[in-house]
């Protein structure tokens, strides 16, 4: 550690702006784990059957609160978006912004877990888009195209130049977040709008590692998401945003829980779980880079500033204090493994009374 670092830094409680919870018995380890943080999520919708309606986003919200009261978390909040299907109608954004929904999520069809119900013809999806606009609801963007002919490790760049820009362009008064941004080329797009218009979240397995990782020492299946981590040159891009102190870009964890078994199958399924460690993994990335006083505003201003919220009015506390991450967690009666399961991470959190 750099002579003069800092060991500990209290920050306002911050929120996850992307985190997948699951359903179910899952919720009991889940919901527990973040609420202990942070003072609200927004919880991805891409369940099965996955969140179409106002009523569903609702009913979902409710049962997580109800799992992170009975954990002794009852100020926690979840943040439920619709799920946009190519059925979604402009009337469904008009109703759920009347109801609350701050936001709606578009999945390409087949890009991602739970995505079969996602959209496949985009340009058919223009009502939906300007009923957005104008009622001020959030567009969450997977923003990868499903084009075989494009390589997997530029779906990303190739959704920001032929998808996301023309969509920015033609809707502009529409807000968007790009949401788990993999690229240089989803940085420059966010960096080309006003902070109040783009939004990008970060995930911490973004910043700590490029696709080289995926494959040390042979194939390391708890290391594969979507979208694919990218080069040594996108991830610097990506820790530059998350350090600039520039609100654009905010805390998004993507934690994204799996049983070990889907985990370490012929054909695995994608998603770092996180949740256990977040706050710590984003404190080593800060720490490193010499701007853990920068953290606070990444993780507890900026993503509350770009949805229009309050910002938590109370705080946790992190030490430089190095724990053991447990091997496996039950999830949902299932064993599954945290990111850096049996490691040593050197920050742990607290609340403060």
């Amino acid at each position: 550690m750099p002579r003069g670092a800092l060991t500990s830094l209290v920050i306002r409680r911050p929120d996850d702006l992307h985190v997948h919870l699951r359903q179910g018995a899952a919720l009991t380890q889940t919901v527990p784990e973040l609420a202990a943080v942070f003072g609200r999520v927004v919880a991805m919708p891409n369940l099965v059957p996955p969140i179409r309606t106002a009523t569903d986003a609702e009913t979902y919200a409710t049962e997580i609160h109800a799992v992170a009261s009975a954990a002794g978390y009852p100020a926690f909040r979840a943040l439920v978006p619709l799920y946009l299907t190519q059925e979604t109608t402009a009337d469904d954004i008009v109703v759920a912004a009347a109801r609350g929904v701050l936001a709606a999520k578009l999945y390409p069809l087949g890009a991602t877990t739970n995505s079969q119900s996602g959209v496949q013809d985009l340009a058919a999806m223009d009502d939906v888009f300007g009923a957005m606009a104008a009622v001020g609801m959030i567009l969450q963007v997977h923003g990868e195209v499903v084009d075989p002919d494009v390589d997997i490790f530029d779906r990303e760049a190739v959704f920001v130049a032929r998808v996301l820009g023309p969509l920015l362009a033609r809707f502009p008064t529409l807000r968007v977040v790009i949401e788990h941004a993999t690229t240089a080329a989803a940085i420059e797009l966010a960096r080309a709008h006003s902070a109040d218009r783009v939004g990008v979240t970060i995930t911490p397995q973004h910043l700590l590692y490029d696709r080289s990782a995926i494959f040390a020492g042979g194939l390391r299946p708890h290391l594969y998401c979507l979208p694919v981590p990218k080069t040594r040159q996108d991830r610097q891009a990506l820790i530059d945003a998350a350090i600039s102190r520039d609100p654009r870009f905010f805390l998004g964890s993507d934690s994204a829980p799996h049983p070990i078994a889907k985990k370490e199958a012929a054909c695995c399924a994608a998603g770092v779980y996180s949740g256990p460690i977040v706050l710590p993994l984003y404190a080593e990335v800060f720490a490193e880079a010499g701007k853990l006083k920068h953290l606070e505003a990444f993780a507890s201003h900026f993503g509350a500033d770009f949805y229009r919220l309050p910002r938590n009015q109370d705080y946790v506390e992190l030490k430089l204090s190095p724990w053991l991450v447990p091997t496996t967690v039950s999830l949902g009666g299932q064993l599954a493994a945290p990111f850096r399961a049996g490691e040593l991470v050197q920050w742990i959190v607290s609340a403060l009374s």
